[in-house]
Protein backbone atom coordinates (compact mmCIF):
# COMPACT_ATOMS: atom_id res chain seq x y z
CA UNK A 1 0.00 0.00 0.00
CA UNK A 2 1.64 2.94 -1.34
CA UNK A 3 -0.52 5.82 0.20
CA UNK A 4 -2.23 4.38 3.13
CA UNK A 5 -4.78 6.38 4.70
CA UNK A 6 -4.71 8.55 7.92
CA UNK A 7 -7.28 10.19 10.44
CA UNK A 8 -6.06 12.40 12.72
CA UNK A 9 -8.15 12.32 15.78
CA UNK A 10 -7.04 15.88 17.54
CA UNK A 11 -6.03 17.91 15.24
CA UNK A 12 -4.23 20.19 17.64
CA UNK A 13 -0.56 21.40 17.46
CA UNK A 14 0.57 17.86 17.07
CA UNK A 15 -1.84 16.14 15.11
CA UNK A 16 -2.52 19.13 12.58
CA UNK A 17 1.68 19.32 11.67
CA UNK A 18 1.74 15.97 11.01
CA UNK A 19 -1.36 15.25 9.42
CA UNK A 20 -0.55 18.09 7.30
CA UNK A 21 2.73 16.59 6.61
CA UNK A 22 1.04 13.57 5.53
CA UNK A 23 -1.18 15.32 3.38
CA UNK A 24 1.03 17.13 1.56
CA UNK A 25 3.42 13.88 0.62
CA UNK A 26 0.19 12.23 -1.32
CA UNK A 27 -1.72 10.45 1.80
CA UNK A 28 -5.38 10.94 2.08
CA UNK A 29 -6.10 12.60 5.53
CA UNK A 30 -8.97 12.77 7.49
CA UNK A 31 -9.06 15.45 10.28
CA UNK A 32 -11.57 15.16 13.06
CA UNK A 33 -11.76 19.13 14.86
CA UNK A 34 -13.53 20.47 17.80
CA UNK A 35 -13.40 24.47 17.60
CA UNK A 36 -11.63 24.87 14.47
CA UNK A 37 -13.99 22.67 12.40
CA UNK A 38 -16.17 25.68 10.49
CA UNK A 39 -12.75 26.92 9.38
CA UNK A 40 -10.65 24.70 8.56
CA UNK A 41 -13.57 22.76 6.67
CA UNK A 42 -13.78 26.49 4.88
CA UNK A 43 -9.78 27.85 4.51
CA UNK A 44 -7.42 24.27 5.21
CA UNK A 45 -4.48 24.10 7.23
CA UNK A 46 -1.54 26.59 7.26
CA UNK A 47 1.95 25.15 8.59
CA UNK A 48 4.92 27.47 9.47
CA UNK A 49 7.70 25.30 10.12
CA UNK A 50 11.61 25.49 10.36
CA UNK A 51 11.36 23.32 7.47
CA UNK A 52 9.27 25.70 4.98
CA UNK A 53 5.67 27.01 5.15
CA UNK A 54 2.84 25.63 3.38
CA UNK A 55 -0.81 25.99 3.12
CA UNK A 56 -3.53 23.04 2.50
CA UNK A 57 -6.61 25.24 1.16
CA UNK A 58 -8.42 21.75 0.76
CA UNK A 59 -8.69 18.63 3.47
CA UNK A 60 -11.36 16.42 4.80
CA UNK A 61 -12.44 18.16 7.87
CA UNK A 62 -15.15 16.43 10.31
CA UNK A 63 -16.94 17.76 13.16
CA UNK A 64 -18.34 14.08 13.94
CA UNK A 65 -16.61 11.15 14.40
CA UNK A 66 -19.84 9.18 13.12
CA UNK A 67 -19.10 10.59 10.06
CA UNK A 68 -15.44 9.60 9.09
CA UNK A 69 -14.92 7.67 6.46
CA UNK A 70 -12.28 4.38 7.87
CA UNK A 71 -8.61 4.74 7.18
CA UNK A 72 -5.98 2.51 7.31
CA UNK A 73 -4.56 4.39 10.58
CA UNK A 74 -6.02 6.21 12.74
CA UNK A 75 -3.36 8.71 14.61
CA UNK A 76 -4.79 9.17 18.16
CA UNK A 77 -3.16 12.68 18.98
CA UNK A 78 -5.56 14.12 21.70
CA UNK A 79 -4.00 14.80 25.35
CA UNK A 80 -4.57 11.74 27.53
CA UNK A 81 -6.95 14.08 29.45
CA UNK A 82 -9.55 13.53 26.42
CA UNK A 83 -8.64 9.70 26.29
CA UNK A 84 -12.27 8.84 27.47
CA UNK A 85 -13.73 10.33 24.12
CA UNK A 86 -11.92 7.49 21.84
CA UNK A 87 -14.54 5.14 22.67
CA UNK A 88 -16.85 7.26 20.68
CA UNK A 89 -13.93 7.78 17.83
CA UNK A 90 -11.97 4.87 16.66
CA UNK A 91 -15.00 2.26 15.65
CA UNK A 92 -15.68 4.35 13.03
CA UNK A 93 -11.66 5.69 12.01
CA UNK A 94 -10.13 2.71 11.39
CA UNK A 95 -10.87 -0.10 8.52
CA UNK A 96 -11.07 -3.83 9.16
CA UNK A 97 -7.29 -5.05 9.92
CA UNK A 98 -6.27 -1.61 10.34
CA UNK A 99 -4.25 0.04 12.79
CA UNK A 100 -4.10 2.43 15.31
CA UNK A 101 -0.51 4.41 16.77
CA UNK A 102 -1.31 6.67 19.79
CA UNK A 103 0.87 9.75 19.94
CA UNK A 104 0.40 10.38 23.59
CA UNK A 105 2.77 11.32 26.18
CA UNK A 106 2.79 8.83 29.52
CA UNK A 107 4.51 5.04 30.69
CA UNK A 108 1.55 3.40 28.80
CA UNK A 109 -1.16 5.62 27.22
CA UNK A 110 -1.63 2.12 24.55
CA UNK A 111 -3.29 0.50 27.44
CA UNK A 112 -6.50 2.57 26.93
CA UNK A 113 -6.57 2.36 23.33
CA UNK A 114 -5.81 -2.03 23.63
CA UNK A 115 -8.81 -2.36 25.55
CA UNK A 116 -10.94 -0.45 22.90
CA UNK A 117 -9.94 -2.18 19.70
CA UNK A 118 -7.54 -5.27 20.65
CA UNK A 119 -3.78 -4.53 21.54
CA UNK A 120 -2.76 -6.53 18.22
CA UNK A 121 -3.68 -3.68 16.39
CA UNK A 122 -2.04 -0.99 18.64
CA UNK A 123 1.51 0.91 17.71
CA UNK A 124 3.24 3.24 19.76
CA UNK A 125 4.45 6.27 18.62
CA UNK A 126 6.80 8.64 21.14
CA UNK A 127 6.99 12.65 19.51
CA UNK A 128 9.81 14.97 19.66
CA UNK A 129 7.87 18.25 18.73
CA UNK A 130 7.87 22.01 19.72
CA UNK A 131 4.73 23.10 17.83
CA UNK A 132 2.01 25.71 19.00
CA UNK A 133 -1.33 26.62 17.77
CA UNK A 134 -1.44 30.31 16.42
CA UNK A 135 -4.91 30.73 15.32
CA UNK A 136 -7.81 28.31 13.74
CA UNK A 137 -6.21 25.65 11.35
CA UNK A 138 -2.71 27.69 11.77
CA UNK A 139 0.21 25.73 13.79
CA UNK A 140 3.93 26.76 14.20
CA UNK A 141 6.65 24.30 14.55
CA UNK A 142 9.77 25.61 15.80
CA UNK A 143 11.80 22.86 16.39
CA UNK A 144 12.03 19.23 16.29
CA UNK A 145 9.84 16.90 14.90
CA UNK A 146 11.09 13.31 14.77
CA UNK A 147 8.74 10.11 16.32
CA UNK A 148 9.51 6.87 17.36
CA UNK A 149 7.31 3.94 16.80
CA UNK A 150 7.13 0.09 17.98
CA UNK A 151 4.73 -2.18 18.61
CA UNK A 152 2.45 -2.52 21.73
CA UNK A 153 1.71 -6.04 21.88
CA UNK A 154 5.00 -7.86 20.60
CA UNK A 155 8.03 -5.89 21.19
CA UNK A 156 10.44 -6.26 18.09
CA UNK A 157 10.61 -4.74 14.51
CA UNK A 158 8.03 -5.67 12.01
CA UNK A 159 6.51 -4.71 8.45
CA UNK A 160 3.77 -2.79 9.90
CA UNK A 161 6.00 -0.07 11.84
CA UNK A 162 8.47 0.21 8.94
CA UNK A 163 5.99 1.21 6.49
CA UNK A 164 4.47 3.85 9.02
CA UNK A 165 7.85 5.07 9.58
CA UNK A 166 8.49 5.07 5.86
CA UNK A 167 5.40 6.91 5.39
CA UNK A 168 6.14 10.04 7.96
CA UNK A 169 9.76 10.20 6.34
CA UNK A 170 8.43 10.30 3.19
CA UNK A 171 6.54 13.46 5.12
CA UNK A 172 9.69 14.49 5.91
CA UNK A 173 9.23 13.65 9.49
CA UNK A 174 11.87 12.14 10.79
CA UNK A 175 10.78 8.27 11.94
CA UNK A 176 12.35 5.94 13.55
CA UNK A 177 11.24 2.34 14.28
CA UNK A 178 12.39 0.83 17.70
CA UNK A 179 12.01 -2.53 19.06
CA UNK A 180 11.40 -1.99 22.60
CA UNK A 181 8.22 0.40 23.24
CA UNK A 182 8.31 0.14 26.85
CA UNK A 183 12.37 1.53 26.89
CA UNK A 184 11.10 4.25 24.47
CA UNK A 185 8.57 5.64 26.53
CA UNK A 186 10.65 5.42 29.90
CA UNK A 187 13.44 7.35 27.91
CA UNK A 188 10.85 9.73 26.59
CA UNK A 189 9.71 10.51 30.58
CA UNK A 190 13.13 10.81 31.19
CA UNK A 191 12.93 14.35 29.80
CA UNK A 192 9.20 14.82 30.34
CA UNK A 193 9.20 14.38 34.48
CA UNK A 194 11.22 17.09 35.04
CA UNK A 195 10.74 19.61 32.28
CA UNK A 196 6.59 19.39 32.50
CA UNK A 197 6.54 19.10 36.06
CA UNK A 198 8.87 21.70 37.22
CA UNK A 199 7.78 24.07 34.78
CA UNK A 200 3.88 23.92 35.28
CA UNK A 201 5.17 23.70 39.20
CA UNK A 202 7.25 26.74 39.00
CA UNK A 203 5.66 28.57 36.05
CA UNK A 204 8.80 29.29 34.19
CA UNK A 205 10.86 27.78 30.35
CA UNK A 206 12.97 25.54 30.12
CA UNK A 207 15.38 27.97 29.68
CA UNK A 208 14.86 29.63 33.16
CA UNK A 209 14.91 26.21 34.65
CA UNK A 210 18.57 25.36 32.87
CA UNK A 211 20.12 28.58 34.31
CA UNK A 212 19.42 28.34 37.45
CA UNK A 213 22.43 26.21 39.17
CA UNK A 214 19.45 24.59 42.02
CA UNK A 215 16.32 23.53 38.96
CA UNK A 216 19.36 22.60 36.76
CA UNK A 217 20.50 19.95 39.71
CA UNK A 218 16.90 19.19 40.43
CA UNK A 219 15.84 18.61 36.67
CA UNK A 220 19.05 15.92 36.77
CA UNK A 221 17.71 14.04 40.14
CA UNK A 222 14.78 13.68 38.54
CA UNK A 223 16.35 12.27 35.41
CA UNK A 224 18.18 9.81 37.42
CA UNK A 225 14.93 8.68 39.56
CA UNK A 226 13.65 8.02 36.47
CA UNK A 227 16.05 5.84 34.97
CA UNK A 228 16.49 4.11 38.55
CA UNK A 229 12.40 3.97 37.78
CA UNK A 230 12.88 2.31 34.67
CA UNK A 231 15.58 -0.61 35.59
CA UNK A 232 13.11 -1.70 38.45
CA UNK A 233 10.03 -2.06 36.25
CA UNK A 234 11.11 -3.75 33.44
CA UNK A 235 15.03 -3.82 33.80
CA UNK A 236 15.38 -1.20 30.96
CA UNK A 237 18.96 0.66 31.05
CA UNK A 238 19.16 4.54 30.89
CA UNK A 239 22.82 5.78 31.37
CA UNK A 240 24.41 8.40 32.36
CA UNK A 241 25.32 9.48 29.25
CA UNK A 242 22.11 9.31 27.88
CA UNK A 243 20.85 11.64 30.73
CA UNK A 244 23.57 14.22 29.67
CA UNK A 245 23.05 14.73 26.24
CA UNK A 246 19.12 14.87 27.30
CA UNK A 247 20.37 18.21 29.77
CA UNK A 248 23.07 19.39 26.96
CA UNK A 249 20.42 19.23 24.54
CA UNK A 250 17.64 20.85 26.61
CA UNK A 251 20.55 23.72 28.14
CA UNK A 252 21.33 24.59 24.16
CA UNK A 253 17.68 25.06 22.83
CA UNK A 254 16.34 27.88 23.92
CA UNK A 255 12.99 28.93 26.03
CA UNK A 256 10.70 26.74 25.53
CA UNK A 257 7.17 26.09 27.36
CA UNK A 258 6.54 22.34 27.71
CA UNK A 259 2.77 21.43 27.17
CA UNK A 260 1.92 20.95 31.12
CA UNK A 261 3.14 24.91 31.58
CA UNK A 262 1.28 25.38 28.93
CA UNK A 263 -1.91 24.34 29.92
CA UNK A 264 -1.71 25.16 33.56
CA UNK A 265 -1.47 28.91 32.32
CA UNK A 266 -4.65 28.31 29.99
CA UNK A 267 -6.23 26.41 32.98
CA UNK A 268 -6.65 23.28 31.08
CA UNK A 269 -6.32 19.50 32.38
CA UNK A 270 -2.80 18.65 32.69
CA UNK A 271 -1.51 15.29 32.18
CA UNK A 272 -0.62 14.76 35.56
CA UNK A 273 -1.56 11.12 35.86
CA UNK A 274 0.14 10.20 32.35
CA UNK A 275 3.27 11.94 32.59
CA UNK A 276 3.89 11.58 36.66
CA UNK A 277 1.12 9.29 38.56
CA UNK A 278 1.36 6.32 36.67
CA UNK A 279 5.33 6.23 36.44
CA UNK A 280 5.57 7.53 40.67
CA UNK A 281 2.89 3.86 41.01
CA UNK A 282 4.82 1.81 38.80
CA UNK A 283 8.27 2.84 40.69
CA UNK A 284 6.69 2.07 44.18
CA UNK A 285 4.94 -1.22 43.19
CA UNK A 286 8.26 -2.45 41.92
CA UNK A 287 10.06 -1.18 45.25
CA UNK A 288 11.63 1.71 44.09
CA UNK A 289 11.85 5.19 46.17
CA UNK A 290 11.29 7.74 44.01
CA UNK A 291 11.04 10.61 46.63
CA UNK A 292 11.80 13.58 44.24
CA UNK A 293 9.19 12.22 41.48
CA UNK A 294 6.94 11.67 44.34
CA UNK A 295 7.13 15.22 45.49
CA UNK A 296 6.48 16.95 42.41
CA UNK A 297 3.52 15.01 41.52
CA UNK A 298 2.15 15.70 45.00
CA UNK A 299 2.40 19.38 43.68
CA UNK A 300 1.03 18.82 40.52
CA UNK A 301 -2.12 16.85 41.72
CA UNK A 302 -2.49 20.37 44.15
CA UNK A 303 -2.40 22.29 41.42
CA UNK A 304 -4.93 19.92 39.25
CA UNK A 305 -7.20 20.28 42.40
CA UNK A 306 -7.26 23.55 42.78
CA UNK A 307 -8.12 23.98 38.97
CA UNK A 308 -10.89 21.40 39.28
CA UNK A 309 -12.23 23.16 42.50
CA UNK A 310 -12.23 26.80 41.11
CA UNK A 311 -14.04 25.41 37.87
CA UNK A 312 -16.68 23.79 39.70
CA UNK A 313 -17.07 27.23 41.95
CA UNK A 314 -17.52 29.19 38.72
Amino acid sequence: MAHRSYTILGTGALGGYYGARLQQAGHTVRFLLRGDYEHVRAHGLRIASMHGDFELPEVEAFGDPADLPPSDVAVVALKTTQSEALADMLPAAIKPGGAVLVLQNGLCPERHVAGLVGAERVVGGLCFLCSNRVGPGHFRQVRFDHIRVGEYASPGMTERIAEIAADFCGASVQTEPVEDLALARWQKLVWNVPYNGLSAVLGVDTERLMAHTDTAALVETLMREVAAAARACGGHTIDSPFIEKMLSNTAKMGPYRPSMQVDRQMGRAMEVEAIHGDPVRAAIAAGCGVPVMQAVYRQLRFLEDQRVAAKGTG
